[in-house]
């Protein structure tokens, strides 16, 4: 006796919705509601099925015979027709002809879920997809709140170092980032010049007009230094009124003071506050990397203190390059 004998079919479409059942030539009779999703609106009734589904394993198929030999196995199939779908399968031969044939997605449920706009009604009730699914759902959304959260950490982590490397008041770079550049510059071998600004008369702003003036003029003189040098040079505060300038590639003098000249010049333009100008200048002093044959932070940085000490006794407002031998006088620091 046949399945539509027993009036069997209709609880196959609820049991098993993708479901396919072929006649004795290997024509469907019947297609579960979810393997008839799959074609569109295509009256799939009446079609071969080797026309719609290819078989790959065991072996491959050409009629009905060669589907019939499959029987029991377990069967590897997908669409012909694009997006190629893989299946799997199993086969059951019908008394008195033809066959059941019972498909699942395995692996591939997910692009069928997307491919062909499944949802949990499209599956068998007894059938794991649909828990499957919601696990990647609930993995895929748990990573994406990690993904967001590892985002937030790392964006909190650069700012804070970008914090612990920034003068918070002139938006310059501080002493600690200084040191970590002129750490990696020894180490490129990259050749710069260093130049050691300290400001003249600010001592007298402060006393005169008050920390919040000195505290104004100080942007200012960031602002004025940001605008001569180029994007790829490094400008840090490194006191209450001194400036480090690490010129990257630059080796040769001339072009070195004339900077040094033109920060001079902007320097020495009245600042505005309030009602009042306050008047300042810069002393310089200058070192280059490629004048020692072994350079050394420290030894630089000592060298262009000394040479902007020797500024200082010239009378302030200009730039000295650090000759050989200078000096050997107490540092700069605390001059106004």
């Amino acid at each position: 006796m046949t399945v539509q004998d027993r009036g069997l079919l209709p609880l196959l479409a609820g049991l098993c919705p993708m479901h396919a059942v072929l006649d004795a030539e290997g024509h469907l009779v019947q297609a579960g509601p979810t393997f008839a999703k799959l074609f569109g609106a295509r009256a799939l009734q009446g079609m071969r099925f080797l026309d719609l589904i290819e078989l790959r394993r065991p072996h491959q198929a050409g009629n009905m015979a060669d589907l019939l030999a499959s029987a029991g196995a377990r069967l590897r199939l997908r669409l012909r027709a694009p997006p190629h779908t893989a299946l799997k399968g199993v086969l059951l031969p019908l008394p008195g002809g033809g066959a059941v044939v019972n498909l699942s997605f395995g692996i591939s449920v997910v692009e069928a879920v997307r491919d062909f706009d499944l949802t949990g009604a499209d599956f068998a009730a007894t059938d794991l997809t649909t828990e499957m699914l919601y696990l990647i759902e609930a993995k895929s959304a748990a990573m994406d709140a990690s993904r967001k959260l590892n985002l937030r950490l790392q964006g909190a982590r650069i700012a804070a170092e970008e914090q612990a490397f920034t003068d918070m008041l002139t938006g310059l770079r501080n002493r600690r980032a200084l040191d970590h550049v002129l750490d990696r510059l020894m180490q490129s071998e990259q050749d710069f010049a260093l130049l050691h600004l300290d400001l003249d008369f600010f001592k007298q702003v402060n006393d005169t007009l008050g920390h919040a003036a000195g505290d104004h003029v100080l942007q200012e003189v960031a602002r004025r230094l940001r605008d001569e040098v180029r994007s790829d040079d490094l400008i840090a505060r490194v006191g209450g009124d001194e400036f480090v300038i690490l010129l990257l590639g630059m080796t040769e003098r001339a072009p070195v003071g004339d900077l040094a000249d033109r920060m001079i010049a902007r320097l020495e333009k009245p600042v505005p506050y309030r009602a009042q100008h306050c008047r300042i200048s810069g002393s310089i002093g200058i070192t280059l990397s490629c004048a020692y044959d072994s350079p050394e932070p420290v030894r630089m940085m000592a060298d262009a203190d000394l040479a902007l000490y020797a500024a200082k006794g010239r009378g302030r407002g200009c730039a000295r390059f650090h000759e050989s031998p200078l000096p050997r006088a107490a540092p700069a620091h605390g001059i106004a």
